[in-house]
């Protein structure tokens, strides 16, 4: 009988104890979704103490489905969350939090066993989506620049042409501009006070495009002062970006990525958005060259160095996760995905850390290349083409870098001694 009860109580293990090896699982509601999800964490790089933890949350959900006698269909981030309540107000630690039942609301939406999450759309919200869907369609814009624009359209929007919980464009006047980027200009700096201009005149062309607004605001939307060629841009010697790659360790799966991904910034100048694109069939290792998706949807072909390119070949023969994606460059750990521009960055300043130098980020090596062709005689022109420049003016910005040819044909100050 004390067996009996024994063997009961361990039907349903906590999280990572295992019985005979593999857990004891009752899943309920979600008994047909166990062997599948357990093949879906194990493509995604999950290790196995971690696939066994998240199918025990799976019977854990499935049960708690059956015992409230509802279906899987009925699953959702609310009802999760009464599940974790539920079970902490019978003592139960250590459950999932709101990130944690991710993974299986993923899995269980692809399948299409749970639906989409639906949230309620306000007036905003539709009129936010048509002026998305305009600059993707009319502008080519990039999904990182619209989700910028968009932002910045619900916070004008919001505090200067809401009524009633409606939207009210048609209410719009200059003094509503100019007030919206006072402020935005008191916590911000120039260069982005400039990129705060360029989306209020976004939003206010497609406003008047489609006949919400009467006039044409853009125009009230002042300028931000500043001057093209009043600064040098802000760069590193060679020597330095030698150190920050001579000081990148390639032990580990990380370390060879960020190495790659450092040499590509250095030695090509890519933006960290154009790394983060980069496809598998992006490289033609017979021609030694790759393809780099820039700004406006831009795609331009350049030659591959030997040293970037082996750097590569590291990573695509050892560490790179065995994923069904295009992407280059993806995350080490679970779950394996793209990685995002972001990490660019991350990578740039460890290398700075590593090398004991002032961190900068990935911008600032495609300056040191730029001053670095300069210097070995490389014109302008070539320089625009490597950097993918659509405007020449936007390359004449580094003819500043290189001073001491600058002081060679400097004209003497005026009144100067002779």
């Amino acid at each position: 009988m004390g067996t009996a009860l024994i063997c009961e109580e361990h039907t349903l293990p906590a999280r990572g104890v295992t019985m005979m090896g593999t857990p004891r699982r009752k899943a309920g509601a979600l008994a047909g979704q166990v062997e599948g999800y357990r093949v879906w964490l194990k493509q995604r790089g999950y290790s196995p103490l971690t696939v066994r933890n998240m199918l025990t949350d799976l019977s854990l959900v499935g049960q708690w489905l059956s015992r409230e006698r509802l279906e899987a269909a009925d699953l959702s981030e609310d009802r999760l969350t009464a599940l974790s309540a539920d079970q902490r107000g019978v003592g139960r630690r250590g459950l999932a939090g709101a990130r944690g039942w991710l993974p299986l609301l993923t899995f269980l939406r692809e399948l299409g066993v749970v639906p989409e999450s639906q949230v309620a759309a306000t007036p905003l919200d539709v009129l936010l989506n048509r002026y998305r869907c305009w600059m993707d369609r009319e502008r080519g814009l990039s999904a990182a620049t619209m989700l910028r624009y968009v932002n910045t359209a619900r916070r004008f929007l919001t505090d200067h042409a809401m009524a009633g919980g409606q939207v009210a464009p048609d209410r719009l006047t200059g003094a509503d501009l100019n007030a919206f980027l006072l402020s935005e200009c008191g916590r911000i700096s120039s260069g982005s006070a400039k990129g705060r201009v360029a989306e209020l005149r976004s939003l206010m062309r497609f406003l008047h495009l489609h006949g919400l607004i009467p006039r044409k605001l853009g125009a009230a939307v002042p300028p931000v002062g500043g001057w093209r060629l009043a600064s040098v841009p802000p760069t590193m010697p060679a020597s330095k970006v030698q150190l920050l790659l001579d000081r990148c360790p390639r032990d580990t799966a990380v370390e060879v990525r960020d190495y790659a991904i450092l040499m590509l910034v250095a030695r090509l100048g890519l933006r960290s958005i154009e790394v983060a694109r980069l496809l598998l069939d992006d490289i033609d290792w017979r021609s030694g060259e790759i393809v780099v998706r820039g700004k406006g949807r831009r795609e331009d072909r350049l030659p591959l160095p030997v040293e970037a390119g082996e750097s590569v070949v590291s990573y695509l023969s050892g560490p790179r996760p065995r994923l069904d994606d295009r992407h280059l460059f993806l995350t080490c750990r679970a779950p394996w995905a793209p990685i995002r521009a972001d990490l660019v960055s991350d990578v740039v300043k460890r290398a700075c850390l590593r090398a004991g130098l002032a961190r900068v980020g990935p911008h600032r090596l495609r300056h040191a290349l730029a001053e670095q062709m300069l210097r070995q005689g490389a014109g302008l022109t070539a320089i625009g083409q490597v950097l993918r420049h659509q405007d020449l003016a936007t390359t004449a910005l580094y003819a500043k870098v290189d001073l001491a040819a600058l002081r060679q044909v400097a004209q003497p100050w005026p009144g100067a001694a002779a």
